[in-house]
Order: C-alpha cells, then sequence, then structure tokens
C-alpha cells in the first residue's frame, strides 16, 4: 500500500543533503532570498526538519557574484594537491537580476571551511571555477570514482539551443578544473525542452556496478522533470559514448496527488548506511502568482529509492512511498 508524502523541509529547493562519516547529515538548499549559504545538521534525517540552521556565508553587497545565489551543495572533498580534506560549498551566484542574451549572468564559484564541523569555523572565499566556457552556469556538484575528484555542472554553449546542457571535467584541486569540458547531455526530447530548453541539476550515485546521473529539465513549473544517464563503473567517464541516456523522464508531476515539478535532486543514504534516499524539491500548486523565481513554495522531499531487477533505479510518483 502506498502512502502519501508529505515535504520535510517547505519552502527549500534545491536540495542537498550528505551523510558524512562524523554519523551527521549535512543540509543546504536555496533559499527564497537566494542570499546566503544555509547549513543545518542532525542525527537523523527526520531531524533536519526541526535542526537549529547556521548562515555560513552571506552574499557581498556588490560585485560578480552579489546577486541570486543558488543551488549550494556541500561536499567534504580531499584535495589530489595538498592530500588534506574539508568542507566545500559550490554554487552559483550573478553580478545582478538583469538578464542578458536571454539569460541570467550566473557563473559558479566555491567556499571552503577546515574545521570538523561546517557549522562552526570561518568560511574561506575560493573564488570562480572557471569551466573555460565564459557562459551561463549553475548547479555544480562534485564525486570521486577511482580515485579521481569530478566536477559535473549545467552551462550554455551559444552554439546550442537553450539554456543549459551538462558537462563533466576532472578537478585539479576542487575549486580548479583540470581538464576541458566534456558534453554528457543537452535538451532533445520533448520532455526536456517544455517552456525552456534545459538539462541541469544533475546528481550522483554509484550503485551495481553503475555510475548515475540524474538531472532535471524544462521549465521549472509543473513541466519540471527528471532524466537519467548512466554508464558503467569501469567505463572512461569523460567519454561521451560511455553513458546512456533514458530516452523518457523518470520523475515528473503527479497531478492526481498535486505534487508539481519534481526536481533538482540528490541523493543520500539512510539511517541503515545502505538504502538509498532521493531528495528533491516539488510545489503542491500551480497557480503561481508573478515570477515563478520569486515563489518560495517548492519544498523538500525525502523518499526511498527503488530498484528493479536489472539494477537500474525505480523513481516511482513524487507523492509517493511506494
Amino acid at each position: 500500500m502506498s502512502e502519501l508524502l508529505k515535504p520535510l523541509i517547505p519552502q527549500r529547493a534545491d536540495p542537498f543533503i550528505y551523510k558524512h562519516t562524523d554519523g551527521y547529515y549535512y543540509f543546504t538548499a536555496s533559499v527564497p532570498a537566494y542570499d546566503r549559504i544555509e547549513l543545518r545538521r542532525a542525527k537523523t534525517i527526520a531531524e533536519l526538519a526541526t535542526a537549529p540552521t547556521v548562515d555560513a556565508w552571506h552574499k557581498p553587497a556588490t560585485g560578480p557574484y552579489s546577486e541570486l545565489l543558488w543551488a549550494p551543495e556541500i561536499h567534504f572533498n580531499k584535495d589530489p594537491e595538498s592530500g588534506e580534506s574539508a568542507w566545500y560549498v559550490y554554487f552559483a551566484a550573478a553580478p545582478s537580476r538583469d538578464i542578458k542574451f536571454d539569460l541570467f549572468q550566473h557563473r559558479m564559484y566555491c567556499v571552503r571551511n577546515k574545521n570538523a564541523n561546517p557549522l562552526e569555523g570561518e568560511w574561506e572565499f575560493m573564488g570562480q571555477i572557471d569551466s573555460g566556457i565564459d557562459t551561463f552556469c549553475l548547479d555544480a556538484t562534485t564525486f570521486t570514482h577511482k580515485g579521481v575528484l569530478y566536477y559535473l555542472w549545467a552551462q550554455k554553449d551559444v552554439n546550442i539551443r537553450g539554456n543549459s546542457n551538462l558537462y563533466i571535467a576532472p578537478m585539479k584541486t576542487p575549486w580548479q578544473l583540470a581538464g576541458e569540458p566534456v558534453l554528457l547531455s543537452k535538451p532533445e526530447f520533448e520532455w526536456e525542452i517544455r517552456g525552456f530548453w534545459v538539462n541541469e541539476g544533475p546528481s550522483v550515485l554509484k550503485r551495481n556496478g553503475k555510475i548515475f546521473i540524474s538531472y532535471s529539465a524544462s521549465a521549472t513549473d509543473e513541466n519540471y522533470a527528471m532524466g537519467l544517464l548512466w554508464a558503467d563503473e569501469n567505463a572512461d567517464l569523460l567519454n561521451p559514448a560511455s553513458w546512456e541516456k533514458s530516452k523518457e523522464p523518470v520523475l515528473c508531476s503527479d497531478i492526481p496527488n498535486k505534487i508539481f515539478g519534481p526536481g533538482h535532486n540528490s541523493f543520500t543514504y539512510g539511517e541503515d548506511g545502505d538504502t538509498v534516499m532521493l531528495v528533491y524539491h516539488a510545489r503542491t500548486y500551480t497557480e503561481i502568482e508573478g515570477d515563478p523565481l520569486w515563489n518560495p513554495d517548492r519544498h523538500t522531499f525525502v523518499k526511498p529509492l527503488k530498484w528493479d531487477d536489472k539494477g537500474m533505479p525505480v523513481f516511482g510518483k513524487p507523492s509517493m512511498i511506494d
């Protein structure tokens, strides 16, 4: 019998939950004002809902990253050069709210904290993460595989129709790339081009001998939906031919149960350390007044991910715990 799902945390979009070796879950997300990096931690996923919040870093009043701080993610990464590990938050921000060439002006940035508890200590601004392409970019995540730290993000290519495509590159340090961007996916299917041509919000999961990349597509209203890429864990992840792409969305609006536009997900693990938990945002209504950007009602949802007999993830309905 399926159970209807309730939001874990209201008014937090682009949610990211990381389970660390210290036994804590760390949570960050876009706040409605888009003006800061907010962190919280708890011993269980459920306790994140009421955990105290800490404003870890605020945007400056002026400058290239002084507006619209979007989609922060917190990672504990080892520096390939120094061998030192630290906390890093990756985010995108813009110099203003102006639209240029039909897009916002976001670029990608990073801050670092060497304290054991990232809710304490000082956050150091590490600068812009330059992909070598000077265009709108956002939604960066990182992952380590076979000793290589990878950067995965969304960016505009002036020669490809749409807002953003998905790219991957190895990292020299947790704030510098070590290679050229490799295009993995672009908007091409009908469900990826509703309202806007978009591939964004990538998240990585390693399971069953495969590397999975989920991502989000289309406009951020009820058309928002999630897609999936996957590659063999022994393949060359920097070779686009290594990756397969689902022709159909893996998670989309559940209209009868009033969960709309599920997406910009992350993955974490349940308290048992093995169950994969799907973390995503969605709205519970479609009658948005004014610009959807300033509508605060994208809520954080969390539910267990299921698997089929071929080792592929089954996302189910965004409204249901199956």
